[in-house]
């Protein structure tokens, strides 16, 4: 049986910032972030909107009455839960209208999780065939105003649809996960902001990277001119670069050369967008998958890494006619609204957080179709628009 990603769709804000006004704002020179980092543009969240309201609109855009029919479990991947009880997923399937009959859980470990639900997702496919799983990697990437990792935020959601006969990416069996105990990046309970080692992280991300493809290749047998591309998480673009990097070295062949340029196309959305924590590996693979000419049968190798930390190295095999199982992404941003970096800063201070006062927010110039209007006796309140 072959099981793997069938539909993908990826949501944003509405509101963008240019970070470029961000760095002269900052006294930094511009190339610090837009070479030194590889980010161009960065989301910006208001108050309106959250990993909620951001999964549902991407799950929006790939659901059909004919599918919702099949759906027997939602699984949200995050590191922005909003509540340290509720799952996430029950507001999202509720936004949704999905069926009653469905269970709805949410997944932990940073920006990792949403690759441990996809493998989740497909041993319950392999168990019932007939059922389809709606996975969603939703997150809200805070490190706090003037701070060395604000130039790394970012948010947006990507939704994904697990089932048999995939029309995007059948996954292969062989996979490796690794893990260790390591304080690289972690946010306590009383935290609104995270808290990174960004040196260390990164030195932590190329290790896991070259333990897991190692690993891989000891068990596969299968060398580097086997993949049409590699895809990474991207935490931020360069990170993808130095993880690649890592592997190839001084290698310039003509495998080489492909696998570098692949993981430009696969860092095109990203740099518009932003981090996305457990989305970043896969608006990596869509941005691939829009910006390349890969063919049908082609293997594409995902790294997935999450702080704390713990990575996994797996395979996919792409589909014929895999362009039209998913959003236009590119034609999506052109419409974004530009802030200013005030407006950007008022923005991100006036987000719920750790809030226990009713709140109700104006919703008017939300264009997205799920808002967050506030808070009331202790309680979130959502609207479809």
């Amino acid at each position: 049986m072959r099981i793997g990603i069938d539909k993908m769709a990826f949501a944003t804000t509405n509101d963008y910032l240019d970070l470029v006004e961000l760095a002269k704002e900052r006294g930094v020179d511009p190339n610090k972030f837009t070479i030194g980092i590889g980010q161009d543009l960065q989301a910006v969240v208001p108050p309106t909107q959250d990993i909620v309201t951001l999964g549902a609109a991407a799950a929006k855009k790939l659901l059909t009455p004919e599918l919702e029919k099949n759906i027997s479990t939602v699984i949200v991947a995050t590191e922005s839960g909003i509540d340290n009880s509720k799952a996430s997923a029950i507001y999202t399937k509720h936004l949704l209208g999905l069926s009653d009959f469905i269970r709805t859980v949410e997944m932990k470990e940073a920006c990792y999780s949403a690759t441990a639900a996809i493998q989740f997702a497909k041993g319950v496919v392999a168990l019932n065939p007939q059922e389809t799983v709606l996975v969603i990697a939703a997150d809200i990437a805070r490190y706090g105003l003037n701070t060395p990792g604000e130039v790394t935020q970012g948010a947006g959601a990507v939704a994904m649809l697990i089932s048999q006969n995939p029309h995007i990416l059948t996954l292969e069996d062989t996979t490796v996960a690794y893990s260790k105990d390591i304080m690289d990046f972690w946010r306590p309970l009383y935290a609104t902001e995270a808290l990174v080692d960004g040196k260390y992280s990164t030195n932590v991300y190329i290790e896991f990277f070259l333990q897991t493809f190692t690993r891989y290749q000891q068990l596969t047998g299968r060398e580097l001119a086997d993949f049409a591309a590699l895809t990474f998480h991207m935490p931020f673009t360069k990170m993808g670069k130095k993880g690649l990097e890592g592997l190839l070295k001084d290698r310039n062949d003509e495998v080489a050369q492909r696998l570098r340029t692949q993981l430009t196309a696969s860092q095109l959305f990203s740099r518009q967008v932003g981090n996305l924590y457990t989305g970043s590996l896969y608006l990596s693979l869509m941005s691939l998958l829009q910006n390349s000419d890969l063919r049908a049968g082609s293997r594409i190798g995902l790294f997935s890494y999450g702080s704390g930390a713990e990575g996994e190295f797996y395979t996919g095999i792409l589909e014929d006619g895999y362009e039209h199982y998913m959003n236009n992404i590119q034609e999506e941003l052109k419409h974004r609204h530009q802030v200013s970096v005030a407006e950007y800063e008022k923005l991100f201070s006036s987000q719920l957080g750790m809030n226990d006062r009713d709140i109700e927010f104006d919703v008017t110039n939300d264009p997205l179709p799920f808002v967050l209007k506030g808070q009331k006796d202790h309680q979130r309140i959502y609207e479809a628009k």
